[in-house]
């Protein structure tokens, strides 16, 4: 067990004993963390196409985590953002549904961004605070141990930039929007960002060429291509339907330029999938910059996520040391969202 565990903030929360299982719902991964060992699940569902499907994802992935009634459940969320949902209230409300459901005689305890943990009712009545915050429970399992940092957390769709400073969470934005305004939110992740969303243009044979906008990449085929993320990372739909395997990414990324492999030759497809990596780092070091410009002071970046090497060499390229918090908590540092509530709640709850 890892000695950077603290506390979380304010709530009415019932002592339990036992097991507490930490979630991490989103729109399109929904991830589950066991403590005290770190045990991890995690299922590629894509809320939107089968949204009653959420509480049998939810008690498959208990089962095989070893819940039982008497453990509790730690719940963080982003799946309401999803476009199932028309508000993110009603999506909140959805995915609390599904948890009451799936894990009726349970204790649930759900995060909020203010770092407390709610009752689902009460979580129910206050839709922005649990809505999407995920970072801040990551943010304050780091603070507990490294107090000036940031946070950089890479997942398949999005970037976290949290700056903590003297043990404390020290974001400006809140809300999604709020923080894609203060660059703390970067819309860019290890698999599942469209290859146009990262640049208009990539070389070939010499020259900038177009990209076409037809989503017929993700950013996932570029690091598969390059050995950046193993086929089992690749945890989202192919733009084609076919494997994630090095094979048919070479052949996705040959369309981004309207070609094929027949067309476009090895050293072709490198270019491209460079060009793709590279926006990319681009993008993540500018907002690390940007988010350490504000705290001068802060010299080191605990990295995390599947992308973590990605988040590593972008802080390194921004100046600051590396940190990785796998050396912590090890696999789960992939899903470490889930990760630290199941410890938050465990701290807070007093689980022996």
């Amino acid at each position: 067990m890892p000695d950077s565990i603290g506390t979380t903030g304010r709530g009415d929360t019932p002592g339990v004993t036992g097991t507490v299982i930490g979630w991490d719902i989103g729109g399109v991964n929904t991830k589950a963390v066991r403590w005290p060992d770190l045990a991890l699940r995690s299922a590629p569902y894509e809320i939107q196409r089968n949204p009653a499907a959420l509480a049998p994802v939810l008690e498959r992935l208990g089962r095989e985590l070893g819940a039982t009634g008497e453990c509790a459940h730690a719940v963080t969320m982003t799946a309401e953002l999803s476009q199932a949902f028309r508000t993110k209230r009603e999506g909140v409300a959805f995915v609390l549904d599904a948890v009451v459901r799936a894990f009726p005689s349970s204790t649930v305890g759900v995060y909020a961004v203010g770092g407390e943990f709610l009752p689902p009712d009460e979580a129910r009545r206050r839709p922005l605070e649990v809505a999407a915050s995920n970072w801040a429970a990551t943010a304050r399992l780091v603070a507990d141990a490294e107090p000036d940092c940031v946070l950089v957390d890479i997942g398949t769709t999005s970037t976290d930039v949290i700056p903590v400073v003297g043990g404390q969470v020290s974001a400006l934005g809140w809300t999604d929007p709020d923080r894609l305004l203060s660059g703390e939110l970067v819309y860019s992740g290890a698999v599942r960002t469209p290859a146009e969303a990262l640049c208009a243009t990539v070389p070939l044979r010499g020259a900038p060429c177009a990209v076409s906008a037809e989503a017929f990449a993700l950013i996932g085929d570029a690091h598969l291509w390059r050995g950046r993320i193993r086929p089992e990372d690749y945890s989202a739909p192919t733009p084609d339907g076919r494997p994630a395997t090095r094979e048919f990414a070479g052949e996705r990324l040959a369309r981004v330029v309207c070609g094929d492999r027949e067309m476009l030759d090895e050293e072709d497809v490198d270019a491209i999938a460079d060009a793709l990596i590279e926006a990319q780092l681009r993008a993540v070091t500018a907002a690390i910059r940007r988010v350490r410009n504000r705290h001068p002071e802060v010299a080191v970046a605990v990295v995390t996520g599947l992308g973590d090497s990605i988040a590593a060499e972008a802080a390194e390229r921004a100046g600051l040391r590396v940190r990785r918090l796998a050396d912590r908590i090890g696999e789960a540092s992939r899903t470490a969202p889930a990760a630290a509530v199941a410890c938050l709640f465990a701290a807070r709850v007093a689980v022996p």
